[in-house]
C-alpha cells in the first residue's frame, strides 16, 4: 500500500503540475432576491435620515423621459446584465417619497418595504468587498501665489479630451482613457511629475494657490475640499477631471520600500512619513501619475457635502460612492459593514458595525468592483480621521423598485 501510495502521489503531482492555475473570473455583478427581514439592523437604523439624500437624486429624473433605460452607461450587449428598470419605474416611488413626513422613521421603513424589493449584490459568487471612507478635505489658500501660497490647483485644461471606450466596443465598456489631440491623434496627457516640472506653466489654469503640497496631494485622492482663503473666505473646489494615467497607491509604494508593514498603512501614517521625510516626499508622491483637475463652486449649503459624480450634492454618512460601470447611480443601498476602530491604523480593523441606508451618488478611480464601496463622512476633522482609517470588510443589499425585474435581460440574452 505504501509503494501505490507513492505512486498515486506522483501521479497527483504530475497532474497537477501539468493543469494550469486558474484564472480569477472576471467581475459580474450578481443579484439574489432578499427580504427586509435579511438585512441586518433593518430596523435599528434612522432610516428618515437618508430620505433627503434619496429625493436629491431623484431630481435628477426631471428632464428624462419615462421610457428611457434609468441606468445611462448599461451598454446594449455585453457583461451587465442586470436591468434597473426605466425612469418610469423610479418616477413613482420617488414622488411618494415627498410625502414622508419630517422625522417619521416609521413611515419611511413602511414607505421602503411597500415600494422596493431587496436583493443580495455579489460579485460572482462573492458577497463580500472591500469600503473604504473619503472625506471633503480642508485646506488654506489664496488667489494669488506668494511665499505661503505656492502649490497650484488647477482648473481642467480646455484640449484635455475623456474617451468612454464603450461607446466605440461593448467589450471595452467601463473603461475610460483621456489625453489631447496632437497631428489628429490621441497622445498621453502629462503625468504628475511632468506637471509638477512646469508643464502646465503660463496657460493660466491655475484656480487657487494653497499652503501645504501634502494637503494638496490628499486633495487630489479625496476628489473635493474647502479652501479657507486668506481674506478669510471660504471656497470649494470639486473634481473636474484627471489625466487618463492610472492611479498608484503611494502607500503600496512605502510598503513595497519597506518603509512601513501592511497592517500600518492608512493616510495618518502617509501623511506623518511625508511630514517626517520632506527630502523624499515629492519623489513618492510623483511615483503616481495620476493627476486630478478641480473648478469652484460655492459653499451654499455648510451640511451637505460637494457635488458627487451623480450631480447632486452629497449627504455626510448617507452618499455611498460605488463602481458606476456595474451600479446604477441613485438607487438606495442596505450597507453591512463596520466602523474603523479608533485609535487604530490597521487594515480591516472591527469596530461597532456600520448597518444604515446609503444612496449610490459618486464614483472614482480606485472604486472598481460590483461589491465595492467608498462611504461619504463629510467635512471636518471627525470625518478625516475616519475616513483615513475605514479599510473594512462588508457587503450591500441593492433595493430596486418592485416593478422591475432585474433579469429580464440574461433571459433575453439566454434566448
Amino acid at each position: 500500500m505504501r509503494g501505490f501510495a507513492g505512486v498515486l502521489a506522483v501521479f497527483v503531482s504530475l497532474v497537477l503540475t501539468a493543469c494550469p492555475p486558474s484564472q480569477p473570473l472576471p467581475d459580474r455583478l450578481i443579484l439574489s432576491p432578499a427580504s427586509f427581514s435579511r438585512l441586518p439592523g433593518w430596523g435599528e437604523d434612522i432610516l428618515w435620515a437618508a430620505v433627503p439624500a434619496f429625493l436629491r437624486s431623484c431630481t435628477t429624473l426631471k428632464s428624462r423621459q419615462d421610457a428611457e433605460p434609468f441606468y445611462r452607461n448599461q451598454p446594449s450587449v455585453g457583461k451587465q446584465a442586470i436591468s434597473f428598470g426605466t425612469i418610469a419605474d423610479w418616477r413613482a416611488p420617488c414622488m411618494a417619497a415627498k410625502e414622508i413626513a419630517e422625522d417619521n422613521n416609521n413611515a419611511t421603513r413602511a414607505f421602503f418595504e411597500h415600494w422596493f424589493q431587496p436583493y443580495m449584490v455579489s460579485n460572482n459568487h462573492e458577497r463580500e468587498g472591500l469600503f473604504t471612507g473619503y472625506y471633503e478635505a480642508k485646506l488654506h489658500g489664496s488667489r494669488t501665489p506668494s511665499e505661503r501660497y505656492r502649490v497650484p490647483l488647477y482648473r481642467r485644461p480646455n484640449d484635455l479630451v475623456t474617451v468612454n471606450l464603450g461607446l466605440f466596443r461593448d467589450d471595452l465598456w467601463g473603461r475610460r482613457i483621456a489625453g489631447r489631440v496632437r497631428d489628429r491623434q490621441l497622445v498621453p496627457f502629462e503625468s504628475r511629475s511632468q506637471i509638477n516640472q512646469g508643464a502646465l506653466s503660463g496657460k493660466k489654469l491655475e484656480l487657487l494657490w494653497v499652503d501645504d503640497p501634502v494637503d494638496a496631494f490628499f486633495l487630489h485622492i479625496q476628489g473635493s475640499g474647502r479652501v479657507i482663503l486668506d481674506d478669510g473666505s471660504v471656497t470649494r473646489v470639486s473634481y473636474d477631471g484627471q489625466n487618463g494615467h492610472s492611479y498608484v497607491s503611494v502607500g503600496r509604494k512605502l510598503v513595497d520600500y519597506g518603509e512601513m508593514k501592511r497592517e500600518e498603512v492608512s493616510m495618518q501614517s502617509i501623511r506623518s512619513w511625508l511630514k517626517t521625510h520632506p527630502e523624499k516626499a515629492e519623489k513618492l508622491l510623483e511615483t503616481n501619475p495620476s493627476y486630478i483637475f478641480f473648478h469652484e463652486l460655492p459653499v451654499l449649503n455648510p451640511e451637505t457635502g460637494p457635488l458627487g459624480a451623480h450631480g447632486v450634492s452629497l449627504a455626510p454618512g448617507r452618499s455611498l460612492a460605488v463602481d458606476n460601470t456595474f451600479l446604477a447611480l441613485g438607487v438606495p443601498l442596505w450597507l453591512d459593514t463596520t466602523e474603523p476602530a479608533v485609535g487604530m491604523a490597521g487594515s480591516f480593523d472591527h469596530g461597532r458595525p456600520l448597518r444604515r441606508l446609503v444612496i449610490a451618488q459618486d464614483t472614482g478611480g480606485a472604486i472598481q468592483g460590483p461589491v465595492r464601496g467608498d462611504f461619504f463622512w463629510g467635512f471636518g476633522e471627525d470625518a478625516e480621521h475616519k475616513a483615513g482609517l475605514m479599510n473594512q470588510p462588508g457587503r450591500y443589499f441593492l433595493l430596486l423598485p418592485k416593478s422591475i425585474d432585474p433579469m429580464a435581460r440574461a433571459r433575453e440574452k439566454d434566448q
